[in-house]
């Protein structure tokens, strides 16, 4: 005799199945439900713990096709006995996400006064700004702002964000930042006269920065100060290869740039 199955829902109505996901420390996921978006910190009776970028904790329970990974529907489950029992943190101290993929590239940008300065956020967002689809530009001189800014037409889609140096009242770079105001444009800056100075100097292993009297370059009278060769090049790659995480970086730059990140990656 034919046998049938008791199920008789027509298969046009049968959910489709979903991929099951090991929730390892890290993996960043979507509860469709809330919209909250976060890395698993932790996975334990049923439960899954995940840790926005700004820090925040949300447990949600594991049910099925209850997670929606690189904009799919997934299921999640307990990683195997034996995986990674905490997550990593990139250089910036944000959860690490394994093998994610870059975000295609938003239509706003952050700019970043000196190319110095471009390579440490580099070496400490860079992770982070790839996932966020975030593209930094070099700005040569805090001169051309301006046009750039008119350039670029900043608008609700797509916001400008530019890191100056040296951005204290009463200063050039401070009348130059004054005189953009669009409001879907930010510029920040931190208070050193150089990139340099928001290097610890605890991590370079010297007391602190020279003071250099004016009207000598800062860079060439930072290495006549400390005894290294007058070559500003090798010097910045000493300084560089010292940095290692945020926790390398002075309070004042690490405030701005995330303040950067935020207002650019704003919905």
């Amino acid at each position: 005799m034919r046998q049938y199955s008791a199920d008789l829902t027509p298969p046009w109505k049968k959910p489709k199945p979903v991929p099951e996901v090991a929730a390892e420390p890290g993996l960043v996921v979507e509860e469709p439900g809330t919209g909250f978006c976060g890395a698993v910190i932790r996975c334990e009776a049923g439960t899954v713990t995940l840790e926005d970028r700004f820090g925040k904790h949300r447990v949600f329970p594991m049910e099925p096709r209850g997670f929606l990974l690189e904009g799919r529907v997934v299921t999640l489950v307990r990683p195997a006995p034996g995986g990674p029992a905490r997550p990593t943190r990139t250089a910036s101290g944000s959860v690490a996400v394994p093998g994610a993929r870059a975000r295609v590239a938003r239509a706003g940008r952050i700019y970043v006064e000196g190319r110095h300065d471009a390579e440490l956020v580099e070496k400490v967002w860079g992770d982070d700004l790839r996932i966020e689809g975030v593209v930094v530009e070099y700005l040569e001189g805090v001169d051309d702002l301006p046009s750039i800014v008119s350039e670029f037409a900043p608008g609700p889609d797509a916001r400008l964000g530019v890191l100056v140096d040296h951005l204290v009242p009463g200063s050039k770079e401070w009348r130059i930042a004054q005189s953009v105001t669009s409001e879907h444009a930010l510029v920040v800056g931190h208070p050193y006269i150089d990139i340099w100075e928001a290097v610890k100097p605890s991590s370079l292993g010297i007391g602190a920065w020279p003071r250099i009297p004016r009207g000598q370059d800062w860079k060439t009278g930072v290495c006549r100060a400390l005894g290294w060769p007058e070559n500003t090049g090798a010097a910045w790659q000493r300084i560089l290869s010292a940095v290692h995480s945020y926790k390398d970086l002075e309070p004042e730059l690490l405030g701005r740039v995330e303040e950067l990140i935020d207002f650019v990656t704003a919905p």
